[in-house]
Order: structure tokens, then C-alpha cells, then sequence
């Protein structure tokens, strides 16, 4: 038996938790899985089921640094180098173990509410900007040959910030995916530095989900939280609307419209989650653009 699947069967702990009492569930979204680098395994709930995560930043290197990231990274990460080829393994492995007829028996995936009990996507998604590693478009290709061999119809996704889609290795590499899950969190330059913890230009952000959304269909994902117990403004909510407006305006085709809130500690305590109806206010502005806006909260 190997290492991976003595774990499994043992119960093993990692991070100081044992495997077996450890739940999964949104608030947990711990990259440890097994003994593996780069492919865990979380419940989303945006996907609404088991995500089973590709995490290309070990490294925890990222161009953005959001005061709400749940990543900590006063400590350091892992080597930056990618190593696609164990990539491949690992994700093989899980993806074979969830088709397997007793994978929701196994811990932690015996803990995940029944309702949960699917395989929704294969997401690129981490400690970091998953196009930021040279080694993203070979990760690519290798994530899809084996989605396509272990869980075919399973979608492939990228949740990405954008910073990089004018890059022509990146931009070269989206049609591996089925879905592109884009960071809009602003409306203002003021606020998006704020609120995303970077001094990228908030125009490059802009022409680059138009650019995309003008080839194919993308889902913005947009997290408000509060800072020291206040929400965002109306006029940010207001100028992050007319943002989405732009991009439609101007020939972008937006499927989705996602606004959610904190689910894990973050960063920065002074942060916190808006509640429910501040939310469906910010998605009414969305919806009243014409699009299609879900909450999570």
C-alpha cells in the first residue's frame, strides 16, 4: 500500500489534526490532504460539493495581498518550483479514489454533509495567483488529461485575479479550462488597493476581464466583507456595478455574478462578513444590470 492510501485507511495526522475528527465543511479550507503538495480536497460553497483543489502557490507567493486571505503568511511556504509530474499523481489518485464506490466512508470525506456528497470541479485555486508559476500551462494540460481520463464532465476551473490574462503564455493557456471563476471585489482604484492588498492597477484588472469576456463566457466572483464592522459604501457598491455594466456594454459576456462574504478567519481581524441582506442588496444591483447574481453568505 502505498504512503497516500496508508493514511487514508489509517487515519493519519497532518497539521496536528487527526484525519479521522477532522470535518469538512466552507470553514475549513485547509490545503493539507495525505502527504500531498499540490491536490487537496474542500467543500465549496460556491460549488455546492467536494472541490477538488490544484494549488500551484505551495510557495504562498501571490501579486495580490487581501486583508481577508485566510492564508497565513507570516510563516514561510514551500519550494516555488512546481513539480507537474507529481501533480499529475496526486491528482490522479484523489480523482480515482472519488469514483471509488466507498470514497464518502473514508476520513475526512465520511464527515461532509450527505447533501455535499459530489465531485463538482477540479479548481485551480490555492495559497497564491495559480498563473503566476511558469509551470501553470503545463499544470493545465496535465490537470485536464486527467480530469478527462478519472472524471470526465467534472469541470475544469481557474480562480484567477485577472492581474496576468494579457500575458500571452496565460492567455494561450484559458482554453485548457471550462470555467473562468474572475476576481471583481471593487469599483474604484481607492477601494480595490483597499480591499485586494495590491498596487496593480485596477485599469489593467478592467481590459483584461473585458478582453476575456469578450471570447468567452466568464463568472465574477466578488467578496465584500466590513472593516472594523462597516460595510462598503453605496458608491463603491454603485461604481462596482457600473463596472460590470462596462463589460457588457462593450461586448464581455458575464454568466455569473457571485457575492459572498468571509467564511474563514482572516488575515486582518479587523475585517468581518456583511450578513445576508447586505449581500442580496449588493446582487440586486447586479441583477438590475441584467445579469444573473447568486449570494453566498
Amino acid at each position: 500500500m502505498s504512503r497516500i492510501g496508508a493514511e487514508i485507511k489509517t487515519g493519519a495526522c497532518y497539521d496536528g489534526v487527526s484525519m479521522a475528527r477532522r470535518r469538512l465543511d466552507f470553514r475549513d479550507h485547509r490545503r493539507e490532504l495525505d502527504a500531498n503538495r499540490y491536490v487537496y480536497a474542500v467543500v465549496s460553497r460556491r460549488a455546492r460539493g467536494l472541490s477538488v483543489g490544484v494549488n500551484l502557490n505551495p510557495d504562498k507567493a501571490c501579486n495580490f495581498d487581501c486583508p481577508y486571505c485566510q492564508v497565513d503568511r507570516t510563516t514561510p511556504g514551500g519550494p516555488s518550483r512546481v513539480d507537474v509530474e507529481e501533480l499529475s499523481t496526486e491528482l490522479d489518485a484523489l480523482l480515482t479514489r472519488a469514483t471509488a464506490g466507498d470514497f464518502w466512508t473514508r476520513p475526512p470525506f465520511d464527515t461532509t454533509d450527505p447533501v455535499l456528497r459530489r465531485v463538482v470541479d477540479v479548481a485551480f485555486a490555492g495559497d497564491g495567483e495559480p498563473t503566476t508559476p511558469p509551470e501553470f500551462p503545463a499544470a493545465a494540460r496535465a490537470a485536464r488529461e486527467c480530469r478527462d481520463r478519472r472524471a470526465p464532465g467534472v469541470p475544469l476551473r481557474l480562480l484567477t485575479n485577472a492581474t496576468l490574462f494579457h500575458k500571452e503564455r496565460v492567455k494561450a493557456t484559458l482554453a485548457e479550462f471550462d470555467e473562468l471563476w474572475c476576481k471583481l471585489d471593487a469599483g474604484t482604484e481607492e477601494y480595490f488597493h483597499r480591499v485586494d492588498g495590491t498596487r496593480v492597477p485596477f485599469r489593467l484588472i478592467l481590459d483584461n476581464l473585458l478582453r476575456v469576456a469578450r471570447e468567452r463566457p466568464i463568472v465574477i466572483q466578488s467578496l465584500f466583507p466590513s472593516f472594523d464592522g462597516e460595510g462598503p459604501e453605496e458608491k463603491e457598491i454603485a461604481a462596482w456595478a457600473r463596472r460590470l455594466e462596462e463589460i457588457t456594454g462593450q461586448g464581455g459576456r458575464i454568466d455569473l455574478v457571485q457575492v459572498y462574504t468571509i467564511a474563514r478567519a482572516p488575515a486582518d481581524h479587523r475585517l468581518g462578513a456583511l450578513d445576508h441582506d447586505s449581500l442580496e442588496a449588493i446582487a440586486e444591483r447586479a441583477r438590475a444590470a441584467g445579469l444573473r447574481a447568486e449570494v453566498y453568505d
